[in-house]
């Protein structure tokens, strides 16, 4: 049975897991009834930083115009238009034992597509989630479900894994940003031109 995470709460990854290598995150959402007249495209990103919270170059920026990490750690596995249908509408695989060592946390964020052309935002999303499986055995490791916190918001850091002592963990972070894609991509330092 998963672990139910709350914002804010941490968890240990490998240390009740050992043998843990491969996993893979799942995000998913609804959109509500609200209609803005156009479909809701929310995309998974990665960012894979350094000690000083930034990524080394723009190429450990994860999403669906750079689907794999050059060392093969972090692989998105598409993008998903409409995010109908039931169950995780995206993924990305993480194997924790070829991050590369320069790599401290991976970040993984939620924003939506064209959200100001469209006049959209996380207010009217519900029932977000991420999810941990272990990918060897299909196992849900960790749930954290988002809630309904936001409300103008146009991107949101969902959580990180990070290490610590050795061992990878989990923050369960859940909070938002105005400015869609740009501003996570300043915030981790990636020209988003």
């Amino acid at each position: 049975m998963p672990i139910n995470l709350a914002k804010g709460q941490k968890v240990s990854l490998t240390k009740g897991n050992p043998g843990l290598k491969r996993i893979f995150v799942g995000l998913g959402w609804d959109v509500n009834a609200f209609d803005s007249g156009a479909d809701f495209d929310l995309d998974a990103s990665a960012f894979l930083v350094g000690a000083n919270g930034k990524c080394p170059t723009e190429k450990e920026f994860i999403f669906y115009g750079n689907l794999e990490h050059a060392s093969g750690a972090v692989k998105h596995m598409g993008d998903n238009l409409t995010g109908s249908g039931d169950g995780d509408d995206e993924q990305i695989e993480v194997d924790l034992s070829k991050i590369p060592s320069n790599i401290e946390k991976i970040a993984f964020t939620v924003t939506i597509y064209d959200a100001d052309v469209r006049r959209q935002n996380f207010g009217q999303v519900s029932n977000a989630f991420c999810r941990i499986v272990d990918e060897d055995t299909n196992t849900e490791l960790i749930r954290f479900d988002l809630g309904e916190d936001f409300s103008i918001e146009t991107a949101v850091v969902v959580g990180e894994l990070y290490k610590h002592d050795g061992e990878w963990k989990f923050n369960a972070i859940g909070s938002g940003f105005q400015g869609g894609l740009a501003a996570l991509c300043a915030h981790y330092g990636i020209d988003a031109e």
